[in-house]
C-alpha cells in the first residue's frame, strides 16, 4: 500500500516518477499564470492573511459547494460564524470528499505551503488551525511571498474594460517585486445588451473612454480606445465567458438598431442578443488579431441557478453548473467568419461541458497556420473538469486529435493565492499520462524528447504561445 500524498503521489511508474522529478517539480519549473481572478491590490498592498480560513475560504465557491452538500448552515459558509467554527465545519467536510479534487488540493496547499504531512479532518482541525496561523502570522506568508514560494514569473488577471488599472501601474512601479502581474481584459458587460444594467454600462464606457457613446460607430472607437490602454499596460489576453461560441450574423442596419434598443434599455430577444454578440465578438477578435492578443473563450456555464441563493450572496458564489448543447457548427462558422474578417488572433477555447473535447479538437484543426505552433488551442480542463478523470480524458482528447506536445497546459483560475499547488496536480496527471504511454512500447523512451514535452506543457509553451518575454527553462 502506497503512503497517502507521499512524494510518488499519482505518479504510478518508475517513468512517471523520473518526468516529474526532472522536468515537472514547480520547484524548477516555474509557473506561468495566464488566467486567474485574484485581486491585484492585494499583491500590490502585499496582503497579510489573519488566519487559515481567509486565506483558504473567503471566495472559495468550490469549498461552499460542497461544505453546502455536506449539510452545513450558511451561517458557516458565508455567513457571520467566527473564522475558526468556518474552518472546523470545513475540516469536518473534507473527509467526505474521498475521491474530490478539493481532497487533493487541500492536501497538497498543506504540505506545500504549511509542511502539514497529516490528513485534515474534525479532531486534526485544532492542530491545523495553530499551525497555519502560526506561519501566516510571518512575513514569509505574505500575498507576495506566498506567489514567490509558488515559484510564479507571470500572472495575468481578469480585468474589466473600465477599471483604471492603477493597481497594476504600481505593482510595475515597484522593483521590490520581480514578478510580472498583467492585466486581461473581460468585455462581457459590453456584449451583454439583453442585461438590465447594460445601459447603464455604457454610459460608464462612454465616462472612461471620453467618447460619447450614441451608434455603433462611437461605441467601436469607445472599445478602441480602452483596447488601446490596456495594451498600453502591458495587456495581450482577452478572455470570454459565453454560454456557447455562437455565429447568428446580422446586417450592420440590423446591428444598429438593436444597439439603440440597448442603450434606451428596452427589452432585447434572444434572437437579438446572439445578432449583437456575434457581430461584436467578430469585432473584438480582428481588434486582437492587429494586436497579436491571444483570445480565450470560456463556455459551457450556466450561471446563478438558484435565484433566492443569488439574490442573497450574488454571482460566483457557487451555484453555476455545466451547460449541454454548445453547437460545434457555430463555433465552426464564427472561427470562419474571423478567418475571412482579418485573420483569427491566437485563440484558446474552453468549455465546461467535458463531452466537447472532441468537438473542439476536431474544429481547431481546420483553422490552424500563420506560423504559430497550435495557434488555436483546446484549453486545459476547466472548473469542474480540474480533477484526475477530466485531466486525464482532456489530454487524451487532444493527443487524438491534435499535437499534444504543443499545449500550453495548466491554468489556475483561481481567487486564492494557495491554488498555485493546482499546477503540481495537473503536472502529476501529465507525467503519469505520458509514462503510461512511454512503458506501454507507445512512445521511445528518450528523455531529450520526453523533457521537451513535459517542460513544454508545463511552461515552456505558453512562454512561447503568449509572447509575454519570458524565458524558457
Amino acid at each position: 500500500m502506497k503512503a497517502f500524498m507521499d512524494k510518488d503521489f499519482l505518479l504510478d511508474t518508475k517513468t512517471a516518477g523520473e518526468l516529474y522529478t526532472q522536468f515537472a517539480d514547480m520547484k524548477n519549473i516555474p509557473v506561468l499564470d495566464y488566467h486567474c481572478h485574484i485581486n491585484p491590490r492585494e499583491i500590490y498592498e502585499d496582503r497579510k492573511f489573519k488566519n487559515i480560513t481567509e486565506v483558504w475560504l473567503g471566495g472559495d465557491h468550490y469549498k461552499w459547494r460542497q461544505m453546502r452538500t455536506n449539510g452545513v448552515d450558511e451561517k458557516y459558509i458565508t455567513g457571520d460564524a467566527s473564522d475558526r467554527e468556518k474552518f472546523q465545519k470545513w475540516a469536518e467536510t473534507l473527509p467526505r470528499l474521498i475521491g474530490n479534487p478539493l481532497y487533493h488540493w487541500s492536501h497538497l496547499e498543506l504540505r506545500y505551503y504549511f509542511g502539514y504531512e497529516g490528513n485534515l479532518n474534525g479532531d486534526t482541525a485544532e492542530e491545523v488551525w495553530n499551525l497555519c496561523n502560526e506561519k501566516l502570522s510571518s512575513d514569509d506568508f505574505t500575498v507576495r511571498n506566498l506567489i514567490r514560494k509558488s515559484n510564479v514569473r507571470l500572472i495575468c488577471t481578469t480585468d474589466d474594460p473600465v477599471d483604471s488599472l492603477e493597481w497594476h501601474e504600481k505593482i510595475k512601479a515597484d522593483d521590490s517585486f520581480d514578478v510580472q502581474v498583467l492585466p486581461a481584459w473581460r468585455p462581457d458587460k459590453i456584449n451583454n445588451i439583453e442585461k438590465k444594467d447594460f445601459k447603464d454600462y455604457i454610459w460608464k464606457l462612454s465616462e472612461v473612454s471620453g467618447v460619447e457613446i450614441k451608434d455603433l460607430s462611437s461605441l467601436k472607437e469607445a472599445v478602441i480606445k480602452r483596447l488601446d490602454f490596456f495594451s498600453e499596460h502591458g495587456c495581450i489576453v482577452s478572455d470570454h465567458a459565453l454560454e456557447y461560441v455562437m455565429h447568428v450574423p446580422a446586417g450592420e442596419e440590423e446591428i444598429e438598431a438593436i444597439f439603440k434598443k440597448g442603450l434606451t434599455g428596452k427589452e432585447i430577444d434572444s434572437i437579438e442578443s446572439l445578432q449583437f454578440k456575434t457581430f461584436m465578438m467578430l469585432f473584438l477578435a480582428n481588434e486582437y488579431n492587429k494586436r497579436d492578443w491571444v483570445m480565450q473563450l470560456h463556455y459551457g456555464c450556466k450561471r446563478d441557478n438558484n435565484t433566492v441563493m443569488f439574490d442573497a450572496l450574488g454571482p460566483d458564489t457557487g451555484f453555476d453548473c455545466i451547460l449541454n448543447g454548445a453547437p460545434s457548427s457555430q463555433l465552426a462558422d464564427f472561427l470562419n467568419a474571423v478567418s475571412m474578417n482579418g485573420g483569427i488572433p491566437k485563440t484558446i477555447i474552453y468549455s465546461l461541458n467535458p463531452n466537447d473535447d472532441q468537438a473542439i479538437g476536431s474544429v481547431i484543426g481546420c483553422f490552424q497556420g500563420g506560423g504559430v505552433r497550435s495557434r488555436i488551442q483546446q484549453g486545459s480542463a476547466w472548473w469542474f473538469n480540474d480533477h484526475f478523470t477530466g485531466m486525464t480524458n482532456q489530454m487524451k482528447s487532444l493527443a487524438n486529435l491534435s499535437a499534444l506536445g504543443n499545449f500550453i497546459g495548466m491554468l489556475t483560475d483561481s481567487r486564492s493565492f494557495l491554488s498555485y499547488t493546482r499546477h503540481d496536480y495537473f503536472r502529476r496527471i501529465l507525467c503519469r499520462l505520458v509514462g503510461e504511454w512511454v512503458e506501454n512500447g507507445e512512445y521511445p523512451d528518450d528523455k531529450k524528447l520526453l523533457g521537451e514535452i513535459i517542460k513544454g506543457i508545463s511552461y515552456n509553451n505558453a512562454v512561447e504561445y503568449f509572447g509575454f518575454g519570458l524565458e524558457k527553462v
